[in-house]
């Protein structure tokens, strides 16, 4: 694979529209198939649900339940389609990976009330990794939206401590459109890291500081996305649209103008 290549399909993805960055990243690996695996391991791309076939559950797809073609359901623990030799997680890991579903589902119902979650872990040598998955759309009508959380983690054992490294992406899609205002189309993502050191007694403990990690997070996050980036769109909009016609804007700053010349007098 020529670094070179790369470099360019990621650059080339960046200019794009955010929100066809699914279909997008098709064309190139069907262009480049060389670049699948390490785009798909790269890019981040709005989730997919699936449902598992043994509970009738509805699950998120990603690159850390891939296997090939196939992904793995959360709530039965099985491949779809099946993968012969699979790696799995070890005993401990799932029952980890259980409850931090568990806990994960309550905490959707909380702040999201509605979408899909997920939660994949998986072993490491000195500790173990994982993902947490969160999806919510609004129904499909003039004005839709979606948004997509991704917080990949990992806990690296410390005697009493766990050292805990977390990336979290948040991707927001947001579409409205009519005859008197137009089309207006917002979407994009933003990317974060922490790092923290934190007390562990047994392994109910990496549920809550994990859980704790995700959720300040996902507050920090959605406060930026609010204050800042929706703060400045509107800014931008309203300097660039104006419901007063020309005619009056114009005889306004006449005025204006007029007020202030009279004061240096």
């Amino acid at each position: 694979m020529s670094s070179d290549q790369f470099d360019s399909a990621l650059d080339l993805l960046r200019r794009l529209p955010p929100h066809s960055t699914s279909a997008n990243l098709n064309r190139i690996c069907a262009l480049a198939p060389d670049l699948t695996e390490e785009l798909l391991s790269s890019v981040d791309q709005p989730l997919q649900t699936r449902q598992c076939k043994k509970t009738k559950r509805d699950y998120l797809l990603c690159d850390y339940n891939r296997d090939g073609d196939s992904y793995r359901s959360p709530w039965s623990n099985e491949f779809y389609p099946e993968v012969e030799d699979a790696e799995m997680p070890s005993e401990r890991v799932r029952k980890m990976e259980v409850r931090m579903g568990e806990a994960l589902e309550v905490y959707r119902e909380l702040y999201y009330e509605g979408g899909v979650s997920s939660v994949y872990f998986w072993d490491l040598d000195d500790g173990f990794a994982g993902v947490i998955l969160l999806k919510k759309t609004t129904p499909k009508s003039n004005s839709e939206g979606g948004w997509d959380s991704i917080h990949v983690f990992e806990a690296i054992d410390r005697a009493r401590n766990a050292h805990y490294k977390l990336t979290s992406t948040v991707i927001l899609r947001l579409s409205t459109g009519n005859e008197a205002l137009g089309d207006m189309d917002l979407s994009g993502n933003m990317t974060r890291q922490v790092e923290q050191d934190m007390p562990v007694q047994d392994d109910a403990s990496h549920i809550v500081n994990v859980g704790k990690l995700v959720e300040d997070m996902e507050l920090k996050m959605r406060n930026l996305l609010q204050e800042v980036y929706f703060g400045k769109a509107k800014d931008i909009v309203g300097d660039l649209r104006s419901l007063q016609p020309l005619t009056e804007a114009n005889k306004d700053k006449a005025t204006h103008q007029e007020m202030i010349n009279s004061m240096k007098r």
